[in-house]
């Protein structure tokens, strides 16, 4: 922070912008990139074995990271205002920032700008986090899978001739060429970027007192010398490479990682450049920087899989990323393994064996029932769908060929509410949801059912709404060059990614709260319609209380059958809510300007925020409580065994939506052994449609001891969602949910 902390990157990228405000996209854009890099690009640290870094300023243009497109962090800076160690000329400095971008708007505050007034009225709120409300609209671009294959094989020389003879082209044929001339400045960005880190390295090695050290330095700074200038011939070289470009794309997905590497490890392993401790301490290396990076729900490195190019050298190279997921003890990146029929069953078992030692990585995404799943969601081919890949806390797009972040939550708890208390939230009596009946007045089941349906139906409409306007926005003023550099088509099309360049453009809609909803509404047809055990108004009032008053009703709730034992009532209830809201989600593209806009039961450490700021639900479940994760039941209610939960879980139909997460809990004596049996029992899983599984292995009391006792225990790692954390660095809320799940 010391070398930003006079706020001169922000002045200068500002300065930039006014500058080439009304140049085109494309050259705004390159102009303001090369404007802050490679200045926001930190040291390479003792120990790095690749160059790599990053910091981003408070102004700046981003992806994901730093803000969406062109922000600006108004809170911090107008808190430096009061900073008494600030000089009088860099407040000045902050002011005329702040100003200008009030006036100019953020991409993020363009997009809320473009909202018509029903959508306006509809999403009053920004946090899914602080808010309590049905829908939550997000701001980002998040998940971006690169085409880091062409890269590789390409080299920034390569894309460099790519590029200008496609500009060539255009200029015969009397396109516009903007873009590629934005993306020609964005690749010589790249290129110094390289002889900045290839300088630092060279100059931190003439200090440098260790000999190993000094060699270290000096590879790291040929490397870059190379790719620089020359397509990348070793692994190490293909590994700075692709490093370097996710960190200036903003890219925070790696891909399909054994495909793109796994030629150069097995060339380098046939020439003598690398053995196998050599390149497993390389990938060492690439971890340790991605998991710097910290993006908590994000770093995917994908393996394993169908529709890989060379299959046996991707699959020698997984074998090198499983280990160094071992022995790195970091929650990121999140490894993912795709296994099918007829795999490496070596590599599958290793897997296991790292699984087994408590890292939860790899997660398994079962390609049999995936690939055709993803093509009937998507509406595309089996060749498509092989290139699935998932990202975040679950979520799926095709490599480098469709987008689908996911800019809006609905929290289905709260939708319910609204329909219970039409439209009213029972604490605070403020109107937030529609008015579509008193509950006492609802004839039958039914007749609620059908008008639930409608409240979530109408904020499902206003999320799709905002994603496609949010895309707009993006492609109206942002041209993304180095992600529409790696995604098929837009150089071809010569469009930039959101302005008509990429192949599938999709959208997300996360989704919360799904089973206590179907156990919520299991418990209202039996306890209220079928056996009439609890009036309407009764049951409106043990909820308002919060049960206070209303054991006996509270009791009957949670008696009720419950998703996650096998039980025909409660997971026929789960069926209905859970295809009603992935048809309801995925109509959308029929009513937007979006190729596919999909719901994903992801459920990262939300089902516990949001349930913090929702009042008690018809399950039993109190105010306040976490809800449910993603597709799994409520902590403790699967009461029947591994093998009912299992059985419940495949129920849910994944041809009608883009990702959803099963996380599961086994004890270390189970996994480890009797590993035999729990081979079988995730093989009978995966053969009856389980898509995907996510694996916390632990002793019975490791984690109440680590709750006690967490100096001890901070080497256990756990499954929170759709990513990992150390248990000991978790909220207490979020521990408590988690050690509220079974284990088997």
């Amino acid at each position: 922070m010391s070398k930003i902390n006079n706020y001169a990157l922000e002045k200068l990228f500002t300065d930039t912008y006014k500058k080439y405000k009304n140049e085109p996209i494309a050259i705004k854009e390159a102009m303001c990139l090369k404007a802050i890099y490679p200045s926001i690009l930190k040291p390479i640290e003792p120990g790095d074995l690749f160059a790599g870094r990053i910091a981003y300023p408070a102004v700046g243009f981003g992806i994901d990271e730093g803000g969406l497109g062109y922000y600006c962090n108004y809170e911090l800076l107008e808190r430096e205002l009061y900073n008494e160690c600030l000089p009088k000329s860099v407040k000045d400095d902050l002011r005329e920032i702040i100003d200008f971008w009030k006036e100019e708007k953020t991409t993020r505050e363009r997009v809320k700008a473009a909202y018509p007034k029903g959508l306006q009225k509809a999403l009053p709120y920004e946090n899914h986090e602080k808010d309590p409300a049905i829908a939550v609209p997000l701001y980002r671009m998040t998940g971006g899978y690169l085409d880091f294959d062409k890269l590789l094989t390409l080299g920034i020389p390569g894309m460099t001739n790519l590029i200008e003879s496609r500009k060539e082209k255009a200029l015969s044929n009397n396109e516009d060429i903007t873009l590629f001339d934005g993306m020609l400045l964005a690749l010589k960005t790249l290129k110094d970027m390289c002889y900045y880190y290839a300088d630092m390295a060279l100059n931190q090695e003439r200090q440098e007192a260790s000999a190993e050290r000094c060699s270290e330095l000096l590879a790291i700074a040929l490397a870059l010398r190379n790719i620089a200038n020359h397509k990348p011939k070793t692994m190490r070289e293909a590994m700075q490479l692709s490093w370097l470009y996710a960190l200036i794309s903003g890219a925070i997905e790696y891909g399909r990682m054994d495909e793109y590497l796994g030629d150069f490890y097995i060339r380098d392993l046939e020439n003598s450049i690398l053995d196998e401790n050599s390149a497993l301490s390389l990938t060492q290396g690439l971890w340790r920087l991605i998991a710097a990076r910290k993006n908590i729900f994000h770093g995917r490195v994908v393996i394993g899989g169908l529709g890989r190019r060379n299959e046996e050298n991707a699959d020698r190279f997984a074998f090198i990323a499983i280990e160094a997921t071992r022995t790195v003890l970091e929650t990121e990146p999140q490894l993912s393994l795709r296994i099918y029929k007829g795999m490496n069953e070596k590599l599958y078992e290793k897997a296991l064996d790292c699984i087994g030692q408590g890292r939860t990585y790899p997660m398994l995404y079962n390609d049999d029932i995936n690939i055709s799943a993803i093509s009937k969601a998507f509406d595309i081919s089996l060749e498509e769908a092989t290139g699935y890949v998932p990202f975040g806390c679950g979520e799926y797009v095709i490599n480098h060929k469709s987008f689908g972040t996911p800019n809006g939550v609905i929290n289905m708890v709260k939708a319910l509410e609204a329909t219970l208390f039409n439209g009213i939230d029972p604490e605070s009596g403020v109107e937030y949801g529609l008015k579509l009946g008193e509950f006492k007045n609802f004839n039958s089941f039914e007749e609620f059912f059908e008008a639930y349906k409608k409240q979530v139906e109408y904020y499902v409409n206003m999320l799709a709404a905002q994603e496609a306007i949010e895309y707009e926005v993006m492609g109206e003023n942002t041209s993304c060059l180095y992600l529409s550099m790696l995604y098929d088509d837009c150089i071809d099309r010569g469009k930039a990614i959101f302005s008509g360049g990429i192949r599938h453009l999709g959208g997300t809609l996360e989704t919360y709260g799904n089973i206590n909803t179907s156990d919520s509404l299991t418990a209202i047809k039996e306890l209220v319609y079928d056996k009439k055990f609890i009036s309407p108004n009764t049951l409106l009032k043990a909820l308002a209380s919060n049960f206070a008053g209303y054991e006996k009703e509270r009791q009957l709730m949670l008696k009720a059958p419950k998703y996650g034992n096998d039980n025909e009532e409660a997971d026929t209830m789960a069926v209905k809510v859970h295809n009603h809201i992935c048809s309801a989600v995925r109509k959308q593209k029929h009513n937007t300007s979006l190729d596919s806009y999909l719901a994903v039961l992801i459920n990262n450490s939300a089902n516990t925020i949001i349930g913090n700021l929702t009042g008690a639900s018809p399950d039993g479940r109190k105010s306040r409580d976490a809800f449910a994760n993603a597709n799994n039941p409520s902590g403790g209610n699967d009461k029947n065994g591994i093998t009912a939960l299992l059985n419940s879980l495949v129920k849910l139909s994944p041809n009608i939506h883009a990702g959803a997460v099963q996380n599961m809990k086994f004890s270390k004596e189970l996994f480890n052994k009797n590993r035999a049996a729990l081979k079988s029992l995730l093989e009978v899983y995966f053969r009856n449609g389980g898509t995907q599984a996510m694996i916390t292995v632990i002793n019975k009391n490791d984690l109440d001891n680590a709750m006690k006792e967490p100096e001890k225990y901070g080497h256990i790692f756990v499954r929170v969602g759709g990513f990992s954390a150390r248990f000991t660095n978790l909220s207490k809320n979020v521990q408590q949910e988690i050690i509220s799940r079974t284990i088997y």
